[in-house]
């Protein structure tokens, strides 16, 4: 059994970070974030808490410090915990580096808090008709 991943990319604001962190790569490094405010809205938003309150939190002892981890690892401990924190290409997304640290903290409900998870249920089956017409083809075909 494969287990669901949930997205951060999907999460409300991170694709729009990270489209402005492609046009300006400032927005993804952790020490201008002064610069961007709008990060912290998203933060706030999705994760409860500011990039400061989450590098301010108190950790536990068996803290593993995933935020300092290189964005390769970060991802696949994220993906180990059900997160998939990548791009379409596989690659950790840009905002990773600011939005580690709180995702890593409310995940393990240290600090913060996961957004609700919508409740989407699976689409119905549609049923076809499409062999019926083949029958039918079949049917007179044999009576030729």
């Amino acid at each position: 059994m494969t287990q669901t991943l949930r997205r951060l990319f999907d999460l409300p604001g991170v694709a729009d970070l990270e489209a402005k962190a492609l046009m300006k790569p400032g927005y993804a490094d952790p020490s201008r974030r002064d610069e961007f405010p709008e990060v912290d809205e998203v933060l706030v938003a999705v994760f409860g808490l500011t990039a400061e309150q989450a590098e301010d939190a108190p950790r536990p002892d068996d803290w593993d410090g995933i935020e300092r981890l290189s964005p390769q690892d970060q991802a696949d401990l994220f993906e180990a915990e059900g997160w998939d924190v990548r791009d379409a290409k596989r690659k950790p997304l840009r905002m990773l580096a600011v939005m580690a640290e709180p995702l890593a903290l409310a995940m393990r409900g240290v600090a913060g808090a996961l957004p609700e998870a919508a409740f989407v249920p699976e689409p119905a089956e549609e049923k076809s008709d499409w062999g019926s017409g083949l029958a039918a083809e079949a049917a007179r075909f044999r009576k030729r």
